[in-house]
């Protein structure tokens, strides 16, 4: 089973997979993308830039928490 294109509505294209729809954002797709066009996803976790993130974020917390 693969997502497709079911229309358009503004900035959203609006994507079925199996039973269910979903709205993404038209300008992650390709320009070409048009209604009926089947999809495929790659979603890839960032690993490093996730962990400087929680290292940043816990830095933060770490100031925050000791000014109290």
């Amino acid at each position: 089973m693969l997502p497709i294109i079911d229309r358009f509505e503004g900035d959203w294209a609006v994507i079925e997979y199996g039973r269910a729809t979903f709205n993404f954002p038209r300008a992650l797709l390709p320009k070409e993308a048009r209604e009926g066009d089947v999809l495929r996803f790659h979603v890839q976790v960032d690993v490093d830039t996730t962990r400087r993130r929680r290292q940043r974020i816990r830095a933060l917390e770490d100031e925050l928490f000791r000014r109290e």
